[in-house]
């Protein structure tokens, strides 16, 4: 199933009304139409305990939640598996070294700087959950196994146990192959960039810092060895306005993402995932630091 390239953009980007519209508007042999069709079809009530088959694994989250919040009400409660935060410790010295102390110096920095552009910016972020009705709680009604880390021997005991046939990430930190191997299902990534030209970190952030505004968007992918290596499953464009910054850009890239995650958890439920090929480079980003965010701001606009 391959979706028109103009189609991708336009339907992550219409208000729900005409969006509804542009889809009745299909022929009912179009791919996407029969993708939506099989994805509605496949939805159960959402009474009786939280199905096993689909298994989310998060570190939680306000755009984590999102995500969940949708799934629920599109297949009814699952079953969720929430990692602990990484120790900042890990996370520093992990960094240190792969980039060396002054790049990890700048990234703290800009930890530090967004922590004032998330207070600032609550304003925009509030209209965009409430035109785009996004769920930002912990959704109540699922499952929740609490887990030391994904890459725990506890998780892979979980995972084995509930034998899903479906397992979606959302805001982990990597997941090693002894995880991956736990489970014949596929894990599937949410990941908020355009794979393979944005992959790591602040992806729809590090599109638009470098001009590349038509790839500010989000990615459904396969999970492998490599950051975001896998396999891609769906691509879908966002539109951020001038209003938005480092703060808001999860909230838009969630609020597209939704349909496109419901159509991957169907696909492997269904047993039809098609990989897409994509003719974009390869290169993974990480924070930006201090300097390099605010010479962006100064000399592009992109906060």
């Amino acid at each position: 199933m391959i979706e028109p390239e103009g189609w991708r953009i336009e339907a992550v980007t219409l208000s729900p009304a005409r969006a509804v519209g542009a889809l009745l508007a299909c022929r009912q042999d179009h791919p996407l139409w029969q993708t939506m069709a099989m994805t509605q079809q496949s939805i159960p009530a959402a009474s009786g305990s939280p199905r096993t088959d689909i298994v989310l694994l998060t570190a939680g989250g306000h755009f984590s939640w999102i995500i969940a919040n949708d799934i629920v009400e599109r297949f009814g409660p699952i079953t969720v598996v929430q990692e602990a935060p990484e120790p900042r410790s890990l996370f520093l010295s992990r960094r240190r070294r792969m980039l060396g102390m002054v790049p990890v110096l700048g990234q703290l920095g800009f930890d530090f700087v967004q922590r004032f552009v998330w207070k600032l910016s609550s304003q925009r972020r509030n209209e965009i959950i409430a035109s785009e009705r996004l769920d930002t709680r912990r959704p109540d009604k699922c499952r929740f196994i609490e887990v030391a880390s994904v890459n725990a021997p506890q998780c892979r005991d979980v995972l084995r146990q509930l034998q899903p046939k479906v397992v979606l990430v959302v805001g982990t930190r990597i997941i090693r192959q002894e995880t991956l191997d736990s489970t014949p299902a596929p894990f599937i990534n949410y990941h908020a960039g355009i794979n393979p030209k944005y992959r790591g970190v602040y992806g729809g952030y590090w599109a638009l810092a470098t001009g590349d505004r038509t790839n500010f968007g989000v990615t459904m992918h396969l999970i492998d060895r490599g950051v975001d290596t896998g396999g891609v499953l769906y691509t879908a464009a966002a539109n951020p306005t001038r209003r938005d910054n480092v703060s808001t850009y999860s909230f838009l890239l969630a609020a597209a993402a939704r349909p496109w995650v419901a159509a991957a958890i169907d696909d492997a439920l269904q047993g039809r995932l098609t990989i897409r090929n994509h003719d974009l480079p390869s290169y993974q980003w990480f924070h930006p630091t201090i300097w390099r965010y605010t010479w962006n701001g100064l000399a592009h606009g992109v906060w």
